[in-house]
């Protein structure tokens, strides 16, 4: 079997008992840490595990409301930008525009 790499992570309000539902990308590096600084409200940075899983990684609130609320066209983006980190090149350049 290959080496796998996770893409995301889906989070219902049941994982931290913190009550919010949230995705968890790949992501480039400080896009995640930008991101949680100028829109704590809609970005975090997840913890990483032990073995440095999630490490760099985006979460993404998907429970907000309000002007908090998901901007779905960025989130695909953002689900996009983290297959294009984690796939082989030859599938990650067969996105529509083709750079990997």
């Amino acid at each position: 079997m290959r080496d796998k790499r996770p893409l995301c992570y889906f989070h219902d309000d049941d994982f931290s008992d913190d009550g919010r539902v949230s995705l968890w990308c790949a992501a480039p590096p400080g896009f995640p840490e930008e991101l949680a600084v100028l829109e704590p409200e809609r970005f975090f940075r997840p913890t990483p595990s032990a073995s440095g899983v999630f490490s760099g990684w985006l979460g993404v609130f998907l429970d907000s409301s309000g002007p908090n609320e998901v901007d779905w066209d960025e989130l695909a983006a953002t689900v996009e930008e983290a297959y294009r980190l984690v796939a082989p090149k030859r599938l990650a350049a067969k996105l529509v525009g083709g750079e990997a």
